[in-house]
């Protein structure tokens, strides 16, 4: 009987080994997406498409400003996204916040401080910004006006 429960927690010790080490063998599905942050800071996420597509749309060289609308607990906020495009490619961009409420001019000029480093060198298509420097509602209005510009560059 005494040699029986020596061999229990060796069976579970076992078993749960087998488990981890088919778990790390395994690979993703073809076919599957997967996100990459572009951010070169901790305070930066954004996911890009990795389809093999390079471009999905043809843009004409130029600098383009829009501004978008979004949401915030403190009411309807906007801001002014101008990005400069190369070959599909965003070579500049800057982004000016119209907060009037103290929270949302911190959070936009965080934003604004640290959009550059996720988005440049980065094709327009690939862009989906989800949370920049902890400011996670600027970004819907930054990707509202990336639509607009789109539309405003497409050739």
């Amino acid at each position: 009987m005494n040699n029986q429960r020596a061999k229990y927690p060796f069976a579970i010790l076992t078993g749960l080994t087998l488990v981890g080490a088919l778990a790390g063998c395994s690979s993703a599905a073809e076919g599957d997406t997967t996100t990459t942050d572009t951010g070169t800071t901790d305070s930066s996420e954004s996911t890009t498409d990795s389809t093999d597509a390079a471009t999905t749309g043809s843009y004409a060289d130029g600098t383009y400003t829009e501004d978008a609308d979004y949401q915030s607990p403190n009411g309807t906020e906007n801001v002014e996204v101008t990005v400069t495009l190369a070959d599909g490619v965003i070579t500049a961009v800057e982004v000016v916040g119209d907060g009037d409420n103290p929270n949302s001019k911190r959070y936009q000029t965080a934003f604004a401080d640290g959009i550059a480093d996720v988005v440049e060198g980065v094709n327009i298509d690939e862009i989906s910004v989800d949370k920049v420097a902890g400011s996670s509602l600027t970004s819907d209005g930054f990707n509202a006006a990336i639509e607009e510009i789109k539309a405003d560059a497409a050739s």
